[in-house]
């Protein structure tokens, strides 16, 4: 499953920016990040992450949520979106 995860940086962009580079992801075993893109004014990320265990997002987070705020929304392809609304 495919999850769009919107993290809003609470204290600035450059604190998140030096532990990526000192640190990488993080990321739990399971957990796959796909691409990410930040918004203009570098106070929020949006992060296409996958996983069949949406359980691994909490210790992903916990490593960064002195820095950030998370909402993480399952999302589908398009044309599976399509397929389910249409039926």
């Amino acid at each position: 499953m495919r999850y769009m995860v919107i993290e809003t940086f609470t204290r600035g962009p450059r604190p998140v920016y030096e532990r990526a580079r000192d640190r990488g992801r993080m990321l739990p075993e399971g957990l796959r990040y796909v691409e990410s893109w930040a918004d203009e004014g570098l106070g929020r990320c949006f992060q296409l992450m996958e996983t069949d265990d949406p359980a691994l997002f909490a210790a992903w987070t916990a490593e960064w949520d002195d820095l950030a705020r998370f909402e993480i929304v399952p999302v589908l392809a398009s044309a599976d979106a399509a397929a389910r609304a249409l039926g």
